[in-house]
């Protein structure tokens, strides 16, 4: 029964992440950049001057940097580790060289949907902020789309409840504390008519209890944690990384090869064993934006809380979260894998592969530090997700209910459940119900983006000339007097 349930959403799957929608995700990141004109270049070095700088005298919950950290703790998770692994695996090394594609467009998407997000929001007396898709697809397409809303929030809720917010980083947390713990399954119970070692278990409940500790606080407490927790995971997952690229400098430029002729002659570099080009784009680009969740429609919700006044600003700091979570993090992970072939090596999948990555391109170290080192990264950052998730499902919940604090409550205890259960889901289904639901809300997204290209070309010209005349600055120093 649960192989059928699994090849059933296996070609849900193939459906929704077909060409139709990959063509989509591009043409739309391809059409942003022709009409902003390589913003995403162009303006790169400022945007992540604004990143750590915090605008004076604007209106939201949280700083810039605490929206961008909320958005971080979304997008860097399982998907940098395990996502990038398994697209690997399942396209070979070229599906690197699609999410890099997908990701260089979806910079220019991401800037697009924070831009929307400050700029469609609203901003209540007690200095509660809401914006998103589902405000700039009614407030800027128009009340006859409030359906179109209405869709994405309802794909939206399922997403953080069932796709990327839960089930996947729960899973991939359990697979590597188990890893680490209990390799060989040596202490095991029966449980849905599985063995689950004690770590499998343990691991779950632990994190249910502190997911559900921090969820009681809201978007200030998500914020608060995660401009601790992400910055710290991120720079300690680099600094590993590159310390195991530094000592496997030699084997960089063939991987490269790797990659690049992987991306349109799988069947060259993996001898036809796995991949075809169309599997290789599907899955370098699906898990590209399941990392960095550009055009998906999620970071803008998170967008909308930054305390600003200015949407270009807080665009371009949306922006550079794309960069640090595909062009860096997954990229690093990517060259890992395939300097030591870990996409090669039969029976392993997810967390497996880079654990195995780190533990034979890091020889001079004992395999529990590597182990260990990616456990503390995997399980930190999918713990971030997690929350971050919690509040997009949430505040699409609050669009579709009208703020019913009673429907919010209880979406956060099925959350709760959510992530309790997760540990028990096989991975190749948790992965597959993830792909459709990313892709069902992306697509209301995208036909807004495209709607309302010519609000973000318009607010982008009219910022930059403002900034080449002076004028921002003197409304900086007038903010600061006050």
């Amino acid at each position: 029964m649960f192989a059928q349930i699994n090849e059933g959403i296996k070609i849900i799957d193939g459906w929704v992440w077909g060409l139709p929608l990959i063509v989509l995700i591009l043409v739309t990141g391809i059409y942003l950049t022709c009409r902003l004109g390589l913003l995403q270049m162009r303006h790169l070095p400022r945007a992540l001057r604004y990143m750590v700088k915090n605008e004076e005298g604007g209106e939201g919950e949280v700083t810039s940097f605490g929206a961008l950290c909320t958005a971080l703790s979304a997008t860097i998770g399982t998907g940098n580790i395990a996502g990038v692994a398994t697209a690997l695996v399942t396209g070979g090394p070229g599906a690197l060289f699609w999410m890099w594609l997908a990701a260089f467009f979806g910079m220019a998407t991401k800037y697009a949907e924070g831009l929307l997000a400050v700029y469609y929001r609203t901003v209540d007396k007690d200095g509660h902020a809401l914006g998103g898709p589902f405000y700039y697809i009614e407030r800027g397409m128009g009340k006859k789309w409030k359906w179109l809303a209405c869709l994405f929030a309802f794909f939206g809720m399922c997403v953080g409840l069932f796709g990327i917010g839960t089930f996947t980083q729960v899973n991939s947390i359990a697979t590597a504390v188990t890893n680490l713990f209990d390799p060989n399954a040596v202490h095991t119970v029966s449980l849905f008519g599985n063995d689950y070692s004690y770590a499998t278990i343990v691991a779950g409940v632990l994190l249910t209890i502190c997911v559900a500790l921090v969820l009681l606080g809201g978007i200030r407490r998500i914020a608060s944690v995660s401009q601790v927790i992400v910055p710290f995971m991120a720079v300690l997952y680099i600094v590993f990384c590159l310390i195991l690229l530094v000592y496997n400098y030699k084997s960089i430029p063939g991987a490269l090869v790797q990659i690049v002729k992987g991306a349109f002659n799988p069947a060259a570099v993996t001898g036809g064993a796995v991949g075809s080009l169309t599997v290789a784009m599907q899955k370098g680009i699906a898990r590209g934006i399941f990392s960095n969740e550009a055009g998906l429609g999620s970071a803008p919700i998170a967008a909308a809380a930054a305390q600003t006044k200015e949407p270009v600003r807080q665009g371009l700091v949306s922006m550079t979260g794309t960069f640090i979570d595909t062009i860096i993090i997954c990229t690093m992970t990517g060259l890992t894998i395939v300097i030591t072939g870990a996409w090669n090596v039969p029976g392993l999948d997810g967390a497996l592969v880079t654990s195995y990555a780190f533990d034979n391109g890091l020889p001079f170290l004992p395999g529990w530090v590597t182990s260990g080192v990616l456990m503390l990264c995997l399980v930190f950052f999918a713990f971030t997700t997690i929350l971050g998730w919690d509040y997009y499902g949430e505040r699409c919940l609050e669009y579709l209910s009208g703020g019913s604090r009673r429907s919010i409550l209880v979406y956060r205890w099925l959350y709760i459940l959510a992530v309790f259960i997760g540990p028990y889901m096989t991975i190749e289904a948790v992965w597959n119900i993830a792909d459709i639901f990313n892709g069902l809300m992306a697509l209301p997204n995208l036909i807004a983006l495209l709607s309302l290209s010519g609000v973000i070309v318009r607010e982008t010209r009219s910022y930059f000339d403002r900034l080449r005349s002076g004028d921002l600055n003197e409304q900086s120093r007038r903010a600061m007097n006050k």
